[in-house]
This record gives C-alpha cells, sequence and structure tokens, in this order.
C-alpha cells in the first residue's frame, strides 16, 4: 500500500486525505507550516475602494481579508489563481473571479488572460501572503500597471517540527510527499543533515506547479521523482497521485509477466518428460509377447503415469475455467464502473449546464446594472481623461503629505522644497494641472527665499568679542587745571563796611578748617579702583555668554536684549576713541543686525490646490 505524507498546513489536508483512503492509499497529515493572519493598516486596505482589478492568490488571502471587513470595489474585476480559490471568493463577496484557462492554475496561467495583458494605467491590487508569488507583481508592474500589495497572512515553519521528523517517516515507509508551496520546501528541507536529506530526495513529490517543481530541483530532487499537478485543490492532488499510482501498478504487473514466462516454460518441459513413458509403454505392447512379465508392469507404470498426466490436464482446465469467470466477473464490474462514469459524465454536464444558466442570468443582472451607472461611468471617463491614464492621483496625496510632515515636523525648509519640485515634475506631463502647479511654484519661491540662521557663525562672531573685553581701555578722567581764586574774605577799612567784614572774618575762620579747589568743565566722575573695574569687564562677558545660550536655544529676544545691555556698558565705561572699543562696538552693531527668524511662518498654497484637484 503506497503512504502519502500530505504537508499542506493544519485543517487543509483532510479532504485529499480521505480520497486517498477510499482510494486504495495510507494518508498521513503533517503539516509543516501554520497560517497567521495579518492586520494592514488604512492606508493599505485603501487602494481597494478605487481598484479596477483584485487578485487573490490563495483561499487563505480570500478567507483573511474578509475578516479584516474592509471597504471594497466589488464592481471591479476579480482574479483567482485556482479553483478553490474562486469558491471562496464567490462564498465571502459574492463575485465570480476569472480563472486561468486550459487549468493552469498557476501564476503563469493568470498572467496569461487577456484581461490582464493590457493593464497599462490600471489601479491593480494584489491579495497575497507575505513573500508570495513576486512574478506577478513584477509582470504587472511591467506591463505598466499602478500595483498596490495587500499583504493579509504569513506562512511560518511550525516549531515543533525539528529534524529526526524523516526517521519517523522512514521508518513508516512512506512513498510520496504533497507540496503546495516554496516556503514548504523550505521548512522541510533547511533543518535536515546530509544522510536525511538522502532518503529525502528519493521520494516522490507531487506539487502544486511548475514553479514548485523548479524550486525542488534547486534542492537535489530529480525530476524523475516530481510529478506536477493542474494546480493545489484536492481533486488535482488526488488525480495526480492516482495516475502516478496506475502507471506504478502497470509497470509492476509487466515485470509479474515477464517472471512468469520461465514457469510455462518449465511446466512444458515437465509434460514432455511425463511422455516420455507412454512412449516405454508402446514399446513394451510390442514386445509383450516376448517379455509378458515386463510387459505387465510397464502399463501399469504407464497407466499410473498416464492417470497423473490426465489429473494435471483437468486441475488446468479447471485452473483455466476460473480465470475465465474471474475475467468475466471484471468484465461486468468494468461494465459498472463505464455506466457509472458515464451517469457522472452526465450530472457533470448538468451542473456545468446550471452553471452556464447561472452566469447568463448574473450577466443579465449585470448588464441591467450597467444601464442605470452609465452616466457614473461617462462622467468617471471625462474625469480620468482629464487627470491623465496613467496618473495616480494617490501618488500625488502622498507627496503633499510628505512635503507637509518636513515642514511642520522636521522643519526641513530645502527638504520640503525638493519634495514639491518631484510633485511638479510628476504634474507636468499630464494636463489639467495648470492651477495646482502655480500654487505648487509660488510655495516653492518662499521656501527658497528662506535662508536658514548661521548659528554657528553668529556664535563664533560673539566668542571673539567675548575674547576681546579684556583688551578694552577703561575711559580714565583727565583732571583740569585749577582755577586760581580771589581771596573774597579781605577786610575792609571802610566803618561802613562792618557787616561785610563780619562775614569775611567768619569765612577766614572756615577756611582755617576746610579747604574748597573749583575746576572748570563741572562735575568730575568719581574713580573705578581694580575691583569694580574686574566687575564690569565680568558683567560684560556675561551678557556675551547669555546671546550665545539664547542662539543655540533659539530665542530671539533674550539674545537681543543681552547684547544691547552689553553694547550700553562698553559704550559707558570704556574709551570710545580706542581701536578696541570701536571694533567691540562695530561687532555688536552687526550681530544686532542678524535676522534670526528660527520659525518662519509659511502656508503651502497648494495644500488646497491637491485636495480640490483630487476631488
Amino acid at each position: 500500500m503506497t503512504h502519502i505524507l500530505i504537508t499542506r498546513p493544519e485543517g487543509k489536508g483532510a479532504a485529499l486525505a480521505q480520497q486517498l483512503e477510499q482510494a486504495g492509499y495510507q494518508a498521513s497529515l503533517f503539516p509543516v507550516l501554520k497560517i497567521t493572519h495579518l492586520t494592514p493598516s488604512s492606508t493599505e486596505l485603501s487602494p481597494l475602494l478605487n481598484a479596477d482589478k483584485i487578485i487573490f492568490i490563495s483561499q487563505d488571502a480570500v478567507s483573511a481579508l474578509a475578516q479584516l471587513k474592509p471597504d471594497i470595489n466589488t464592481k471591479a474585476q476579480f482574479y483567482a489563481v485556482g479553483q478553490q480559490t474562486a469558491d471562496t471568493i464567490y462564498e465571502q463577496f459574492g463575485v465570480r473571479a476569472a480563472l486561468p484557462k486550459s487549468k493552469q492554475y498557476d501564476s503563469e496561467g493568470l498572467l496569461a488572460l487577456k484581461s490582464l495583458a493590457q493593464v497599462d494605467g490600471s489601479n491593480i491590487v494584489l491579495v497575497k501572503g507575505q513573500g508570495g508569488r513576486p512574478d506577478i507583481a513584477k509582470v504587472l508592474k511591467e506591463r505598466g500597471a499602478f500595483l498596490n500589495n495587500c499583504v493579509v497572512y504569513k506562512r511560518e515553519p511550525i516549531s515543533e517540527l525539528g529534524g529526526n521528523w524523516t526517521d519517523h517517516w522512514k521508518s513508516n515507509n512512506v512513498h510520496g510527499i504533497v507540496i503546495t508551496s516554496n516556503a514548504a520546501v523550505d521548512a522541510i528541507f533547511t533543518p535536515l543533515a546530509a544522510p536525511q536529506l538522502q532518503w529525502l530526495q528519493q521520494c516522490q513529490f507531487y506539487v502544486a506547479s511548475e514553479r514548485i517543481a523548479a524550486y525542488l530541483q534547486q534542492q537535489q530532487v530529480s525530476l524523475a521523482n516530481i510529478h506536477i499537478a493542474a494546480g493545489a485543490s484536492d481533486d488535482a492532488m488526488f488525480t495526480c497521485i492516482n495516475q502516478q499510482g496506475s502507471n506504478m501498478s502497470e509497470q509492476s504487473k509487466s515485470v509479474t509477466a515477464e517472471k512468469a514466462t520461465p514457469t510455462t516454460a518449465n511446466t512444458a518441459s515437465v509434460k514432455s518428460a511425463k511422455q516420455e513413458p507412454v512412449a516405454a509403454k508402446n514399446t513394451a505392447n510390442k514386445n509383450k509377447q516376448k517379455v509378458s512379465k515386463v510387459a505387465v508392469l510397464a502399463l501399469l507404470i504407464s497407466l499410473i503415469v498416464a492417470s497423473g498426466v490426465g489429473y494435471e490436464f483437468y486441475q488446468k482446465l479447471n485452473a483455466g475455467k476460473a480465470q475465465n469467470l474471474a475475467a468475466n466477473e471484471l468484465s461486468e464490474q468494468n461494465k459498472l464502473l463505464a455506466q457509472e462514469l458515464q451517469a457522472l459524465k452526465s450530472a457533470q454536464s448538468n451542473l456545468q449546464q446550471a452553471l452556464f444558466n447561472s452566469e447568463k442570468k448574473v450577466a443579465a443582472t449585470l448588464s441591467e446594472s450597467a444601464a442605470q451607472n452609465q452616466q457614473e461611468l461617462k462622467a468617471a471617463l471625462q474625469k480620468a481623461q482629464q487627470q491623465g491614464s496613467s496618473l495616480n492621483p494617490q501618488e500625488v496625496t502622498s507627496l503633499q503629505r510628505m512635503a507637509e510632515f518636513k515642514l511642520w515636523a522636521e522643519k526641513d525648509y530645502q527638504g520640503t522644497s525638493a519634495v514639491l519640485k518631484r510633485l511638479d515634475a510628476l504634474l507636468s506631463e499630464h494636463p489639467g494641472t495648470v492651477e495646482v502647479r502655480q500654487a505648487i511654484m509660488q510655495d516653492i519661491q518662499t521656501l527658497d527665499s528662506l535662508k536658514p540662521v548661521a548659528t554657528e557663525a553668529i556664535y563664533l562672531q560673539l566668542n571673539s568679542v567675548l575674547s576681546s573685553i579684556d583688551d578694552l581701555v577703561f575711559n580714565a578722567v583727565n583732571l583740569p587745571e585749577e582755577v586760581t581764586e580771589v581771596d573774597e574774605n579781605e577786610l575792609s577799612e571802610d566803618i561802613n563796611d562792618w557787616q561785610q567784614n563780619l562775614n569775611n572774618s567768619w569765612g577766614r575762620f572756615l577756611d582755617s578748617f576746610l579747604t574748597l579747589h573749583h575746576r572748570e568743565g563741572g562735575v568730575v566722575a568719581p574713580f573705578l579702583d581694580e575691583q569694580e573695574r574686574h566687575l564690569v569687564n565680568q558683567r560684560i562677558k556675561l551678557y556675551i555668554t547669555q546671546a550665545q545660550d539664547a542662539l543655540l536655544s533659539k530665542q530671539a529676544s533674550i539674545y537681543f536684549s543681552t547684547l544691547s545691555e552689553a553694547k550700553r556698558l562698553v559704550d559707558e565705561y570704556f574709551k570710545k576713541d580706542d581701536n578696541a572699543t570701536q571694533m567691540v562696538l562695530k561687532s555688536i552693531a552687526n550681530l544686532e543686525k542678524e535676522s534670526l527668524n528660527f520659525n518662519p511662518k509659511v502656508t503651502l498654497q497648494s495644500t488646497q490646490q491637491v485636495k480640490e484637484w483630487v476631488q
């Protein structure tokens, strides 16, 4: 009994195992992969609403997407790689999916469909598993389609698989292994050592496509041990296994017949050997009169031999009758099977006719619906012609959002300008985008006019001023010459001046205690000692240091106020005609002229224009 190992994921191999067991095979389930559903973001699911064509690569892709319950355009053309995938699409979404012709249920068969040959400018969504069917995506992009991948599940090797599973199935006389994906090939071949690989490479493999067969050959499996089914469905796999089993049975029968041929020759030789006593009997009859006793003995021997030959002939005759009866029974069974096959063909024909009638009803319903939606389709076509056949609104919106992110989140004005230039280049190839491009060009000019604050250069200038403070010369006071005063306290000899003499006498009396000196030029400022001069220098340096910190922390008001205070102190305490003082004052004046616009207010005019254009 042929032992078949089914490696499909859990819950998918039971029906095939039952079919094989009913046909006389021994089937064992051995899942090597597990299916994990993923949750795509709303951005990844949004293309389903505006898709022209939606392609499902497996039943798992259909089931995983149906669980998410996304907004999907059911008027789009649906495609399925195999019949079971198409049936699942109809169950979940109520839509009939297109299938590859000639039952070539693989990527090549799907891409050979006429409706997928001319897809330039079409929005296509490929609902798939992680890393699956890269050839479909590559070919559709080469044909000019706008392709969006919607990854809804992933295949992962079962962690409990281990490396000794081959010993177990080798001891159970496994002859063939069913494989339906490249991921399953990796799962069973990757963790094995050389002796285990040698046994595995000698097994018979039943695969779902030529792509898997080519991948198996990379694992050093002979092409003679690989059998390609018409798809991954249970019926296709069963047909492939059963046909291969029938071929092996015919080969074994021919070998048995070859072994039986020498046995027939041996039987003939026995017959000829047994016919020799008959000849001896004839000789004995001729010599009966001469040797009577010998004749009697020879006659007895002849009778015994003849009886044996007759018995053997009788046994062969009965055996031939039994074979004829068995052949008749087989012929009757073949007739019954032929009748059952004819009944099945008739039932299949009825089902096909019913399916055809159902498709006709669906086609009639679709034609009625098409008449109602004709106006909407015309409006959509006119809008598409205005926008250009190959311009994807989603790409335009994506670039505009990227520009807004760089402007508001990253404060990267040059990067924002570069993104808008890329968007303008994209729109330049399509009509009906003049207003949008004008708004984009205004935004680009505004962004290019914004110059970034030269923080490092200003910081170095402040540092240069800071190092020059100690070289400043304080404004020392030049004392004016003393004025020679006239003695106003002289006494008069006139007696009538007694009062003035009394005042002058009192003045002289005071001069003996306190002497006042008068100088021209107004009030003299008090002198500064060394400690006070040091404090003045340190205060100016503190203001310059605060200006540096304000520059790095992007606080423009603090920057300008501290520079103003530093300038006031330099102007007040140091010589203005000194070169060092003039250089410091000039440097501070230049630093005050810097435009520290750290957060310019920029509004993108193109944002509203793009929104209106997309709508």
